[in-house]
């Protein structure tokens, strides 16, 4: 396994929610204000990854690691409290995280904050964590992302990336 491009953006969860107010109140449009400002920023590395790679590439699957897909995850598998054991390593299919992001964007913040695998310290930052995820499945279709909830994933990552300088 060889990663041959990588890149980070100015865009974190934070970030983008208070580029569009206070993460509380997320309306669709607020939402798709959100996806615009990642598909801008992304667009950059979506270029170079077509120029560089392969003008269709298309991974075989996505990796995600913590916050917000280990979230969609658990509220996927309706899990009443996040549960490590139960989400690290497990599989997502689009169609799943496609109807867990639209489940959360029609969720009041309230609700949010009563969902065991949300809670009030990322109820106001799910949001904007589901609009970068969507427009990285947007940029890099695929079937499937991996849930990976482990320390350990950082290291890997980094080590991975240095290969690829």
């Amino acid at each position: 396994f060889k990663v041959l491009d990588w890149t980070s953006l100015a865009a974190g969860v934070v970030t983008l929610s208070e580029r569009t107010g206070d993460g509380k109140t997320v309306t669709r449009e607020s939402f798709f204000d959100m996806r615009a400002k990642v598909k801008e920023l992304l667009q950059p590395f979506v270029d170079r990854v077509k120029a560089n790679i392969h003008p269709t590439a298309s991974p075989s699957h996505l990796l995600g690691t913590s916050g917000t897909v280990t979230t969609i995850a658990g509220v996927q598998m309706g899990l009443r409290s996040y549960d490590r054991s139960k989400v690290d390593g497990a599989w997502l299919n689009s169609d799943e995280v496609g109807d867990v992001v639209d489940r959360i964007l029609n969720m009041s913040y309230e609700d949010r904050v009563r969902n065991g695998c949300i809670g009030r310290e990322r109820a106001d930052l799910v949001l904007a964590g589901c609009a970068i995820l969507e427009e990285i499945r947007n940029a890099f279709p695929t079937t499937r992302i991996r849930v990976a909830d482990r320390g350990l994933r950082e290291g890997i990552l980094t080590n991975l990336m240095k290969d690829k300088t």
